[in-house]
């Protein structure tokens, strides 16, 4: 696709250089259309020659968008290393490769347990990379989505010939196209002629009007926005009605369509990192620091098992170095890295998001990228379309006045129901099956003078033609039949309209009279039997209150409109004007002398009037009005109860929408963003005002909901961005092609999946599959209670984290046999401590969860209560670890426990401590003993007692390790709640997964290939109940740590209460 052509690009370099750029500036909607045909040096009879095309094509390039390069598979794959946590996981995995290298000549069991470390370290790498690359690779598909909304073929005039399918790509400025139904529109243009009296294009996804836009071939304001560029067509737009021609002002990237592919480019590529991830990130580095700082105080610390020295003259001198136990020490530090990094953590968020996405499915909010789950919880500010969102997209009659029984009286109908299910909804205080003539004639020119059509679909109905003429007829249906009528046959195609079907058979069509700009009015000639024709019309109540002459009482006789009953229908106009509702007035005239005979044959004197629409007004005058409705896109009932829930929630609500500011104060009012009385003045804006405020971040700062009305997709992109830089987190919804830019640079680009674009979609990071706002804020809570959880298993991981560091660094201090060897560390971090922290994920919510305010985005993980917490926790943890390491090779029992069944040797500390001069001792035997089915003995060394003899200690220190860290999840059930109140089953699912981690664990401790694999072996029924006394207290000590934290936090609370 590239940038147009081989060409593009090189205009500057051509002597067409400065028409190019005068065309770029050149307004074609304020100019006429001989200005236009001069300017594009075209006639729109004849369009431009094969040379003049060619010319031009080296100038503009190929009418298509920009494939913009994404970056090389190599690239992203690098960038998924560009994180903390993971270059010291990779640092940790190539040191411990590279030792097991170096020990892989010794062979035996220190040859598997040394590779099993760095490979599995890898692996947890190469599916981070991949799952990342995923991610990344599908970024694009917003770009690629909005091409296919492009046309792919144009009716052109060239060369005084008319090309009927023509590629769109070969279009240039100054080509002639025609438009007719149907047809998606290929460039920007601008209408020249027009062929129909109306024509018709529905650009909401582009604009975000509600509904199809008349088109015009009369010039318009220089300085009017994209909507009211009426002479304007847009390039991905499709024609409803009408057929016209038009000449190409704009193609490729400078269409409005290009400029959205510009804008989603720039804002994909100012994409922030979630604040889960910027708060990891932190952790990670401030991690990096404890890492390396404990690193250089255990190498200090046993500085001298590797290096020795003598002093001679006060000097140090006769220096001695050990590689084999500088490696040891290193090896050592490894292991400090592999604990403090919690490896299972990004499994389990993961885990964790892709299970709260599956909660929010539930709730008809499909996530589409994982982090945004999290990101959900912290929204300040939803910023909103109205459209489709906010209201149902679904056109409705609310409001019906016919005339009363004298011409002074009116009689107003409220109308229920909000889509276009017939039975959605009734007619408040309606004289059911006893129809008056004038509600009749109402009920009549509404189902007749209709094209309209609606039909089911998957529990759905849906609108064909006009969404206001589809209300009109659904209107038709709630009105109901005459009294006495007798009902459409069954067989029937469709029973959904049977009233409109029983009045187009008792009138039927035989001409139509299109609606036009000029007169506002369509109007359809029916014979109502007998020979008899009467014209039916419907249009803009000003225009047919004026071409009408009388007005139809409610019991059918018809008397003169004098100006009292005139002022009348208008004040009735204007009262339902103010209320935002689209008003539609109904006539007829029943003599149609020039008419009669005539049905729809060609040869009738009458035909050669239709086919001149300007004779219309005059077959459209002396009606006789009947009544008016009051059409509107109606607000989503549950919309209102969600707008406070967002307010409870502390959340901001902004209304951001293309169409009319009447419409959309209205409908802020009705549902509960502005109060009904509320002055709102300086909260309610156009885009285009918004824009030229001195000081735009001081408006957006302003308390309660803002609404900003013709709003152009740069405005949404700049009120976004906005916010942003102001710190808020910011979620936008949006359905169209307009959208795309803003959803790409929100926090939360939140897409509509009924009525939404692919290409809105795409750039999306959430869609809806009910398009209804309530869901949004339910999606905010389910984002709040994953957010909590997911603290509590971080909190969790973390401080499990903490108690491996502590084990490994008092090894190291107190100079003992290394306790816990890295792939130990491994296993628990990766597959022991992964379901209960999974399972951590299924805590309930607070009941209260939406009566908070947003949390703050920086808000940090881990306060420094919570981190003395689980320091004090961790400290235990490392000195029950290496506790138990230490009283087994010291003491035959403990706490009533005998361990001397084995059979092992008992040595002092003094012993354990300086193990290392074991071979200096004179006399030092150890005794074999007994661990499951094998027996270890010492014949050949005695030394050996303190490295392979240490298997059953290291294998009590590791299942004090596992069975501490499981009870510790019991205490992550709550941050400052008790077990008493807050007791393990309120979460089941946590001890299915304390179950599983045993499990696990004693699947490595009974399985001979693994137990050698692990460096472990089976423990004995005493030994198990050493383990369960060592690990208990922890429950205890975080009880007792969670009440000072109650009693410190309430007495705090209270004395805020007092100085407030």
């Amino acid at each position: 696709m590239g940038k147009g052509g081989e060409n593009y690009g090189t205009k500057e370099n051509t002597s067409s250089g400065n028409e190019n750029s005068d065309a770029e500036i050149f307004k074609a909607w304020a100019k006429d259309v001989r200005e236009c045909e001069e300017h594009f040096k075209v006639s729109v009879k004849s369009g431009l020659s094969n040379d003049e095309v060619e010319n031009r094509r080296k100038i503009y390039g190929l009418n298509e968008l920009e494939k913009h390069d994404g970056q090389s598979i190599w690239k992203l794959v690098l960038e998924q290393f560009n994180d903390t946590l993971v270059r010291i996981l990779l640092a940790a995995a190539i040191i411990s490769f590279v030792l097991a290298w170096y020990d892989g000549e010794e062979g035996g069991e220190m040859e598997i347990t040394a590779f099993v470390e760095p490979l599995v370290i890898f692996l947890i790498l190469i599916v981070n990379a991949i799952v990342g690359v995923w991610q990344e690779s599908n970024a694009e598909k917003a770009l690629e989505a909005l091409k296919e909304i492009q046309s792919e073929h144009a009716s052109v005039i060239r060369n005084n010939a008319k090309i009927p399918s023509l590629p769109a790509k070969d279009l240039v400025p100054g080509d002639i196209v025609e438009l007719k139904v149907g047809d998606k529109v290929p460039a920007d243009m601008r209408v020249v002629e027009l062929i129909s009296s109306t024509l018709r294009l529905e650009q909401g996804s582009l604009t975000g009007e509600s509904e199809a836009v008349n088109k015009t071939n009369k010039p318009v304001a220089e300085d009017s926005d994209i909507q009211g560029k009426r002479c304007i067509v847009f390039a991905g737009t499709t024609v409803v009605n009408g057929h016209c021609f038009c000449l190409v002002t704009q193609t490729g990237m400078e269409t409005e369509i290009g400029k959205v592919h510009n804008q989603i480019q720039e804002a994909s590529q100012s994409e922030e990192d979630t604040p889960l991830k910027k708060k990891l990130n932190e952790f990670g580095e401030r991690l990096t620091m404890m890492i390396g700082l404990i690193c250089i105080l255990v190498w200090l610390i046993n500085v001298k098992y590797f290096l020795t020295w003598e002093y001679v003259n006060g000097w140090p001198a006769n220096f001695k170095f050990s590689f084999e136990k500088c490696t040891y020490y290193f090896e050592i530090a490894v292991a400090l890295a592999v604990a403090a990094i919690p490896e299972g953590l990004p499994a389990v968020i993961t885990t964790c998001l892709a299970l709260g996405t599956r909660k929010m499915a539930q709730k008809n909010a499909l996530v589409r990228k994982l982090p945004s789950v999290e990101t959900l919880g912290c929204t300040t500010v939803i910023c909103s379309d109205k459209t489709g969102t906010l209201t149902t997209n679904q056109m409705a009659v609310s409001k019906l006045v016919a005339i009363g029984p004298n011409v002074d009286a009116l009689r107003a109908f409220k109308v229920e129901g909000t889509t276009y299910n017939p039975n959605d909804g009734q007619i408040e205080n309606w004289p059911a099956g006893r129809l008056d003539e004038n509600l009749q004639m109402i009920a009549k020119i509404a189902a007749v003078c209709n094209d309209a059509g609606v039909s089911q679909a998957e529990h759905k109905f849906v609108a064909h033609g006009m969404p206001t003429e589809a209300a009109l007829k659904v209107l038709v249906e709630k009105m109901g039949l005459p009294e006495g009528s007798k009902d459409v046959q069954s067989g029937s195609k469709s029973a959904i309209l049977r009233c409109c079907e029983w009045w187009n058979e008792h009138d039927r069509r035989i001409a139509t009279l299109e609606f036009d700009r000029d007169r506002k009015s369509m109007g359809v000639i029916v014979d109502s039997g007998a020979g008899r024709k009467s014209l039916l019309v419907k249009g803009a109540v000003e225009n047919v209150l004026d071409r009408s002459t009388k007005v139809q009482l409610r019991d059918g006789s018809i008397v003169k409109l004098d100006n009292n009953a005139k002022n009348l229908i208008l004040q009735a106009l204007h009262e339902m004007s103010t209320s935002a509702l689209r008003c539609l007035g109904f006539a007829y005239k029943n003599e149609l002398t020039s008419f009669e005979g005539y049905n729809g044959n060609d040869d009738h004197p009458a035909h050669q009037l239709l086919l001149d629409p300007s004779n219309y007004s005059s077959i459209e005058n002396e009606l006789i009005f009947v009544g008016l409705v009051g059409l509107r896109d109606p607000p989503r009932e549950e919309v209102y109860q969600a707008i406070e829930d967002c307010r409870a929630a502390g959340i901001r609500v902004m209304v951001i929408t293309g169409d009319n500011k009447n419409t959309a104060e209205a409908i802020c009012r009705e549902i509960g963003v502005f109060s009904p009385n509320e002055d709102i003045s300086s909260k309610s804006v156009t885009g285009r005002d918004f824009m030229e405020l001195p000081d735009k971040k001081a408006y957006l700062r302003q308390s309660g909901g803002l609404l900003f009305s013709r709003a152009e997709p740069r405005h949404k992109q700049d009120i976004v961005r906005l916010l942003k830089e102001d710190g808020e987190v910011v979620a936008m919804t949006g359905d169209g092609v307009n959208d795309a830019p803003a959803l790409k640079l929100a926090d939360i680009g939140i897409a509509m999946g009924i009525a939404g674009t692919e290409v809105a979609k795409e750039a999306s990071d959430m869609v809806l599959a009910d398009d209804n706002f309530s869901s949004i804020v339910a999606a905010v809570g389910e984002g709040r209670s994953i957010y909590n959880n997911m603290k509590a298993f971080i909190r969790y991981m973390i401080s499990s984290n903490i108690g491996e560091v502590a084990s490994i660094f008092l090894t190291a201090a107190l100079g003992i046999p290394e306790g816990l060897i890295p792939v130990q560390l491994l296993w628990v971090n990766l597959v022991t401590d992964g379901p209960p922290a999974t399972a951590l994920g299924f805590n309930p919510p607070d009941k209260d969860i939406m009566k908070k305010p947003p949390r703050r985005s920086d808000d940090s993980l881990i306060n420094l209560w919570i981190l003395f917490r689980y320091l004090v926790i961790g400290i235990y943890v490392g000195l029950a670890t290496v506790g138990v390491f230490i009283i087994w090779y010291t003491h035959g029992s403990f706490l009533g426990i005998d361990l001397s069944g084995d059979g092992h040797t008992l040595v002092t500390y003094s012993q354990l401590a300086n193990w290392g001069q074991c071979s200096t001792w004179n006399n030092f035997t150890a005794a074999p003993f007994t661990a499951g089915s094998r027996v270890i003995s010492f014949d050949a060394d005695p030394c050996d007692y303190f490295h392979t003899g240490k298997v059953k200690a290291m294998t009590l220190s590791l299942s004090v390790l596992v069975a501490i860290e499981m009870f510790n999840s019991l205490n992550a059930l709550s941050e400052d709640g008790s077990l008493l109140t807050m007791p393990p089953w309120v979460n089941p699912w946590l001890l299915l997964a304390m179950s599983i981690s045993f499990g696990l664990h004693f699947l490595i401790l009974y399985v001979p290939f693994l137990a050698q694999v692990f460096g472990i072996v089976p423990l004995s029924v005493n030994e198990w109940l050493l383990v369960l006394a060592v690990a208990l207290p922890v429950i205890l000590i975080d009880e007792i740590l969670k009440f000072v934290g109650r009693c410190t936090s309430g007495s705090a609370t209270k004395s805020k209460q007092k100085t407030e």
